[in-house]
Order: C-alpha cells, then sequence, then structure tokens
C-alpha cells in the first residue's frame, strides 16, 4: 500500500511541476504541495545524491518536452543522393569533354584521298600529301610554332625571327624560322629537302645538319645515321645531280655502313664476315670516297686495297 500511495503521490506532484514548467497557473495549495514534496524528498539526500537525482529526473523527462524531429527515411535520400551525383559527375564529364575539345585537344588534319592544304594561324601553309597527318596544338603559333607530321607533307612557314618553326616528325626534328621545305617519311627512310631558307635537322643519336637551299638531309633508312646531299640540276638535261657533302654514323653495324657508302660512292667493299657486327662511329664530312674508305679500314684495323671500283678490307 505505501508504494501504491508513493505512486499516487508522485504522479499528481508530477502534474503539479509540468504546470509549472509549461507556465500554467496553479492554486497555492498546489505551489505549497510542490515545496512539501520537494523537502521530504531531499531530506534524507547529500549533494551528490541529489544532483544525480535531478539529473536522471531531467533525462527521463526529456522526451515529453521536445518535439519529435520529422526526419526523411534514409533509403530515398540516399536513392536520391546517388541519382544527384550520377547527374553531377555526368554534367562534369561532358562539360570536361567540351571544354577539352574546345580549348586544348589538338587539331588534326589528315590527307585521306589526296593532298590537302592546311592554313595555319601564323601565316604558314602545310600540303600534306596523300596520307600524311598533321597535328596542331590549341596554343600554336605561341613563343614556338611547334606541330607534329606523322608522312610526308610541303611546308611554307611564315618568316619570324623570333618565334622558330619546328616540325616533330617520326625520330627526328626540322627547326625553322622562315623557308620552304619538304619532309618524307617512308618507313626508316627520313628525309628533308630544302627549296628556301635554312633549317636545323636533328634526329637521335646524331648531330645537327643545317641545310642551305637545294640540300636535303637523310638517314638512308639506318637509325643513328645523318647524311647532307647536295641536289642540283643540269641545264641541258635536266637531271638532278647528287652529291654527298656529309656522312656520319653514331654505333652502327658495319654493314649497314658498307650498304649506305657503296650506294653512294657506286663502289663495292668486300671485307671479313666476322666484322659484319662491329659497331661504326664516324663523320666522313668532306672526305673522298679513297680517303673514307681508308678511315673506315683504320677504324676496323684493317688494310684495304683497292682494284678499280672495288676496295677490300682484311687483315
Amino acid at each position: 500500500m505505501k508504494s501504491q500511495k508513493y505512486k499516487s503521490t508522485a504522479a499528481f506532484v508530477f502534474k503539479l511541476w509540468q504546470r509549472e514548467v509549461s507556465e500554467e497557473k496553479i492554486s497555492a495549495k498546489e505551489d505549497e504541495l510542490l515545496s512539501q514534496w520537494k523537502n521530504q524528498s531531499e531530506k534524507d539526500l547529500d549533494e551528490i545524491h541529489m544532483k544525480e537525482s535531478k539529473e536522471r529526473v531531467l533525462s527521463a523527462l526529456e522526451l515529453y518536452f521536445i518535439k519529435p524531429v520529422k526526419t526523411t527515411p534514409i533509403y530515398p535520400l540516399k536513392k536520391y543522393a546517388y541519382t544527384a551525383a550520377a547527374a553531377l559527375i555526368l554534367l562534369l564529364s561532358v562539360g570536361g569533354i567540351l571544354t577539352y575539345t574546345t580549348f586544348f585537344k589538338p587539331d588534326t588534319y589528315t590527307a585521306d584521298t589526296g593532298n590537302r592544304k592546311v592554313y595555319l594561324a601564323d601565316g604558314s601553309v602545310v600540303t600534306l600529301l596523300k596520307g600524311a597527318e598533321l597535328t596542331v596544338d590549341k596554343s600554336f603559333p605561341g613563343s614556338t610554332r611547334m606541330v607534329d607530321l606523322k608522312g610526308d607533307a610541303v611546308f611554307s612557314v611564315a618568316k619570324s625571327k623570333i618565334h622558330p618553326f619546328i616540325v616533330r616528325a617520326d625520330g627526328f626534328s626540322t627547326k625553322v624560322l622562315g623557308t620552304v621545305f619538304k619532309i618524307s617519311q617512308s618507313g626508316k627512310d627520313k628525309s628533308v629537302h630544302l627549296y628556301e631558307g635554312k633549317v636545323a635537322v636533328s634526329s637521335v643519336g646524331t648531330e645537327v645538319s643545317y641545310l642551305k637551299p637545294n640540300q636535303k638531309w637523310t638517314n638512308f633508312g639506318v637509325a643513328h645515321t645523318a647524311a647532307v646531299l647536295s641536289l642540283t640540276t643540269e641545264k641541258k638535261s635536266g637531271m638532278q645531280k647528287v652529291k654527298l657533302l656529309s656522312l656520319s654514323f653514331n654505333d652502327v653495324s658495319f654493314k649497314e655502313v658498307a650498304d649506305v657508302m657503296q650506294a653512294n660512292y657506286k663502289i663495292k667493299i668486300v671485307y671479313p664476315k666476322e666484322t659484319s657486327e662491329k659497331r661504326i662511329t664516324a663523320d666522313f664530312t668532306g672526305g673522298t670516297a679513297d680517303e673514307n674508305m681508308e678511315a673506315l679500314a683504320f677504324i676496323l684495323g684493317l688494310e684495304v686495297h683497292k682494284e678499280d671500283h672495288i676496295y677490300t678490307l682484311k687483315k
């Protein structure tokens, strides 16, 4: 009975306390009952127990006075978030592609069915021969006018003393300030034919070659090889005359060196089989066939004997 009486009294007092907190008007008698309840409850408690009791009571009553917050179900929220994220990614992807295409992706020109002329922003004109491809960055012309070429093309470069024009091809590059020249690429065989002005041709493993009008740079289809030829046309016959001005090799097999020299000097070279794979590094600029063959024999540690147009190398 005592327990039931305590519960009833506690419930009555709680209602009075709730009215007080909600600022509803209570009578003097009710206020007196609250004070008596407070005194009776705290009579046997010390400060620590009182503090703990207040914290437990407030914690228990918190649910009665805080309005529940309406929340969005987590699964629909995730669904909307994923949808928004997917849309955002798509938007960024499309925007990124459009931005790259518009402002960064290089322009590519191809000559699929025949020759094609390409007019560049600096006034230069490139004639792509059939099958060629020219790539030009969006930044062109810039401080350095640079393009990439696959295949064959004739360049008529607008003159500029401060902005060099560079054509990057397969394994070599051509640098000019303003001129007309042709670049040819057929398999391993690379060449630059200069018509006007001056150009500097560089390739991997060789020194830079400087061309004058009516000169041609070539590698004869051999890596780490560079040659400059003079091309002149005879007035009477109209035939083109070719003269070898310089020839250099950098770590090239003797067999390849011999093939190049035989083709250009119109000679035949006989040599020991074991020397065919020896690596040769040499510069034959300015020499005659006799002088260059003597130099080649010295590099190999062999003797050279000439009979007509045949050069025999032996120990």
